[in-house]
């Protein structure tokens, strides 16, 4: 008897997928998909390329002390004479310039979205490796992730960073990861004071001698990078204000615990702050700011937006920040028909692609874009990051051509000679192939006079 073999093409990564959800509902395990989070497309634009550095991760842990604790607020009570405090824990995750040739694990485990399953990243970053030597120390970048989210949701950046010639250190903030998830009005207060605070213990880490960030980092050149609410206290901390109905609104902390943040009342931006990335910063479709309390807003910004945003708005979200924050240099990149999760957002692991019955969506589409692909939003994103990281914490200039570009990508113009230069009309974005710079617009503004 003969056998006829008959073949099919088979789509092995939705078969994994599908696996992967059969096996995890029968509690059975496997082994975790790679999920890398450090791929390069053959469009990516040219400084989305990682850099000279091998990179270095690593964990800590550090308190800060003396908290309102706003989980034990008791709001069926009359306000008590002194606020319930704790010691408010947070986990931190830096990627840093690490010696040549490092070897180990370049494995990250993180939770997704559902809160209870852990899954494998891969990158470059080699845990422990020992840190690069340097003759001066390498400037700082924070990372601030939304609400929920982890340290890791913004990975395929931070590490893309530490290779050019960075320190970057991502906050877990507590109560608003997918482990900790708790009440918003903890997260609208401490979310800023949670990205100062870590600035200060780095800052004390890079003058302490047993502490591997001895002479490595220099805090007094640091940028905040935040999305979403981690956008939200970024924009705070560049120096605008919540507005006073935001304060006093029945929605919002209880006894007056956003008062710290209003304008009028907060200090000014700490000094050591150099610029701040805000993708999709939340607020200001919920009346959080104002045109005038962003008007004391002086550090210079990039914002990084989708234009069909329904989380964080666009006109009356994210441009409209972008609008209000009158004495700031600040430039605009907008995806169009993106969503929240716009340049942000690491591609979604494999082990996401299921529906959740508590969460009652699937879990992929806390990461996905309907529009855009993650992998082509994160190439462009840790382009133009590197560009202005580079101009504002490293003086190169050689990167303002990077940011003076033609508002609407669709109209740049590819014109190049026989020997590959740019003709007199060439006004394509730059450091995009022909062809690629599509469904962006890129816009600025100055401080006014």
């Amino acid at each position: 008897m003969k056998f006829k073999l008959i073949t099919r093409s088979i789509n092995f990564k939705a078969l994994l997928v599908g696996l992967s959800a059969v096996l995890y509902c029968s509690n059975i395990s496997l082994v975790s998909a790679a999920n890398p989070i450090d791929t390069q497309r053959p469009d990516a634009p040219k400084l989305a390329a990682y850099g000279e550095f091998d990179i270095g991760v690593r964990t800590l842990k550090v308190v800060n002390p003396e908290q309102v604790d706003m989980l034990s607020i008791d709001t069926t009570q009359a306000q008590p004479a002194e606020l319930p405090k704790y010691d408010r824990p947070l986990t931190i995750e830096v990627w840093y310039p690490a010696q040549k040739g490092s070897e180990g694990s370049n494995i990250l485990n993180a939770f997704i979205r559902d809160g209870k399953t852990q899954v494998k990243l891969t990158g470059k970053a080699i845990r422990d490796a020992k840190p690069a030597s340097t003759q001066s120390a390498y400037p700082l970048v924070l990372i601030s992730h939304g609400y929920p989210g982890n340290r890791y949701l913004l990975s395929h950046l931070a590490e893309n960073i530490a290779s050019k010639g960075y320190v970057v250190v991502s906050i877990d903030h507590t109560d608003s990861t997918y482990r900790t998830q708790a009440a918003f009005a903890s997260t609208l207060v401490n979310r800023p004071v949670d990205q100062l605070f870590v600035l200060s213990q780095v800052d004390e880490m890079s003058q302490d001698k047993s502490s591997f960030l001895y002479d490595l980092v220099d805090a007094n050149n640091t940028a905040l990078i935040g999305y979403s609410m981690g956008g939200y206290g970024a924009v705070v901390n560049a120096g605008a204000g919540v507005t006073e109905i935001a304060v006093n609104s029945p929605q919002s902390p209880p006894f007056g615990t956003l008062k710290r943040h209003q304008a009028g009342l907060k200090p000014k931006a700490d000094p050591r702050l150099k610029t701040i990335i805000a993708f999709a910063p939340w607020g200001m479709n919920y009346y959080m700011f104002s045109n005038e309390t962003l008007k004391t807003a002086t550090v210079p910004m990039l914002l990084v937006a989708g234009s069909q945003d329904n989380v964080s708005g666009y006109e009356n979200g994210v441009r409209a920040i972008w609008q209000g924050m009158s004495n700031s240099d600040r430039s605009l990149l907008t995806f169009d028909h993106a969503n929240h999760n716009a340049g942000a957002v690491m591609p979604a692991p494999e082990e996401s692609y299921r529906f959740d019955e508590r969460l009652g969506f699937n879990v992929s589409e806390h990461y996905i874009d309907a529009v855009w692909d993650n992998v082509r939003m994160n190439n462009i994103a840790q382009h133009f990051v590197s560009a202005w990281l580079a101009k504002y914490l490293k003086d190169d200039d050689n990167m303002q051509a990077y940011l003076e570009l033609v508002p609407n990508s669709n109209d740049g113009i590819w014109a190049m000679d026989k020997q590959a230069q740019p003709k007199a009309e060439h006004n394509y974005w730059k450091g995009f192939k022909e062809h690629t710079a599509k469904g962006l617009r890129f816009e600025s503004l100055k401080a006014a006079e």
